[in-house]
C-alpha cells in the first residue's frame, strides 16, 4: 500500500505541478518530494484560478505532531502493555481500547500531548446529549479515559466540573421462579442443560463457568473453585448435590476426548500467563483440561499450534434464547438471570446477606444488597384488611 501511494503521489508531482518556471519537476526532486510527502497531511492553497492540493511545508517533527490527524498508535500499544503489566482482563483491554478510539475520533487524532480537561469533558457531554448513552456506559467512558491519562500519557487531566451526566437510575434485576427455572431446564439443548445448572446452582457468571478446569472440581467435598473470577478473585461454593452424578459423566466425556486429543499430537488446552512456558507439559495434562471443551480444535496462527479452547459464550447464549422461546417465558432471561435467581431464592430461604455476598464474590455488600428488592420483606408485616384479622 506505501509502494502504491508513492508512486501515485510521484506521478501526480510529474504530471500536474510545474515548477516555477513552468516546467516538471526533475526525477530526483520527484522522488525526494514523493517520500517526503507520503504519510504527511495536504491543504489547500490558492494561486490565480487554480486551487490544488500542496504539501504543508516541512517543519520540525514536535511541531507537526501538534496537529490533529496524529497517530496514537504507540500510544495504543501503550495502553495495552499497561493493562498486560495489571493483569487486566481480555475484555477490560476491549473497553478501553472501544472508548478511547471513539474519544480519539472525537478529538479528530489531536496529539495526545495537546489533550486536555476540556477535551475530556466536551466529550462527555456528547456522549449524554447527542448519544444519549446510559450512565453505566458514561462511567465506563470516564474510567477508560482516567486510566488512559493517569498511565498511558502519565498526567492527571484534573477535576471535570460541570459534564452533563445521565442519571444512573436504581437497577432492580430479573429474577426467574423456581418453576420457571425448571421450564428453561426442560426446555434447552441437552449439551447445554449442565452449563445452565451451574450458572443458577452455583451462582456463577457465564465466564467463569465456561473458564473451569478439571482440577476446579471437588467432588468428595462438593466443593468447586473459581479461580481469576470478576478482579481477579478466587472463591469456592458448594457444589449442588443433584449434580454430582451428572459432573462425574461430563469428567468422564473430558477424559475420553483429551486421550483423542493426545492420540492425534494436540498441542494442549490455553493456558493463563506465563504458566505454559513455566511448566511445557501442563497443557497436555488432564486436570489442566477445560471442564467444559470446545467442540473444535484452535490453530495458532502465530505459532501453528492446535489447542483446544472452552465453549464459547455465544453458544450458550443462543440455546439459552431457543428455550426462553420455547418455554413462552414473558421475562427477558439472559445468562446472568440465573446468578440473579440464585441470590434472590437464597435469600427467600432466609439466608444472611453475608453469606450471599461471599458466594457471589462481591467485595461490597452494596452490590448484594440489590437483591432485597427482588423479594418480599420480611422484616415487615403484610399489609392486611382488619376484616381478615
Amino acid at each position: 500500500m506505501l509502494k502504491e501511494a508513492r508512486r501515485a503521489i510521484q506521478l501526480y508531482l510529474e504530471f500536474l505541478i510545474p515548477d516555477r518556471d513552468g516546467h516538471n519537476h526533475s526525477r530526483q526532486s520527484e522522488q525526494d518530494e514523493t517520500n517526503s510527502v507520503v504519510g504527511k497531511k495536504y491543504s489547500k492553497r490558492t494561486n490565480g484560478k487554480s486551487t490544488l492540493p500542496v504539501e504543508i511545508a516541512a517543519s520540525p517533527p514536535e511541531r507537526t505532531t501538534k496537529e490533529h490527524g496524529s497517530s496514537w498508535e504507540a500510544k495504543f500499544a501503550g495502553l495495552e502493555n499497561t493493562i498486560r503489566m495489571r493483569h487486566y482482563s481480555d475484555k477490560t483491554l476491549k473497553s478501553y481500547r472501544k472508548y478511547i478510539r471513539a474519544f480519539q475520533a472525537h478529538t479528530k487524532s489531536l496529539h495526545p500531548d495537546q489533550l486536555s480537561a476540556e477535551h475530556v469533558k466536551d466529550y462527555l457531554t456528547h456522549l449524554a446529549v447527542k448519544k444519549k448513552v446510559s450512565a453505566s456506559t458514561q462511567n465506563l467512558a470516564f474510567n477508560s479515559l482516567l486510566f488512559f491519562f493517569r498511565h498511558v500519557l502519565n498526567r492527571d487531566f484534573g477535576i471535570i466540573d460541570g459534564v452533563v451526566r445521565a442519571k444512573k437510575r436504581p437497577y432492580i434485576p430479573v429474577v426467574l421462579s423456581r418453576a420457571e427455572i425448571d421450564q428453561l431446564f426442560d426446555s434447552i439443548d441437552e449439551s447445554y442443560l449442565l452449563i445452565v445448572k451451574l450458572l443458577y446452582g452455583c451462582g456463577l457468571r457465564l465466564f467463569e463457568c465456561l473458564s473451569l478446569r478439571v482440577n476446579c472440581l471437588n467432588l468428595e467435598e462438593g466443593i468447586l473453585t473459581i479461580h481469576d473470577g470478576k478482579g481477579k478473585k478466587d472463591r469456592t461454593v458448594p457444589l449442588p448435590e443433584s449434580l454430582q452424578a451428572d459432573l462425574r459423566g461430563q469428567l468422564e466425556r473430558v477424559s475420553n476426548q483429551h486421550k483423542k486429543d493426545v492420540a492425534k499430537g494436540y498441542d494442549g488446552v490455553f493456558l493463563f500467563d506465563a504458566y505454559e512456558r513455566k511448566s511445557k507439559n501442563a497443557a497436555c495434562q488432564l486436570i489442566w483440561q477445560w471442564l467444559f471443551p470446545a467442540y473444535k480444535l484452535t490453530k495458532v496462527k502465530e505459532t501453528g499450534e492446535v489447542k483446544r479452547f472452552h465453549i464459547h459464550e455465544r453458544h450458550v447464549q443462543r440455546a439459552i434464547r431457543r428455550a426462553v422461546e420455547k418455554a413462552c417465558l414473558t421475562k427477558r432471561v439472559t445468562t446472568h438471570t440465573f446468578r440473579h435467581s440464585f441470590a434472590s431464592h437464597l435469600l427467600q430461604a432466609n439466608y444472611d446477606i453475608r453469606t450471599i455476598q461471599e458466594l457471589l464474590g462481591h467485595s461490597d455488600v452494596r452490590t448484594t444488597m440489590i437483591y432485597t428488592h427482588t423479594v418480599k420483606s420480611r422484616t415487615k408485616k403484610e399489609a392486611k384488611s382488619p376484616l381478615d384479622f
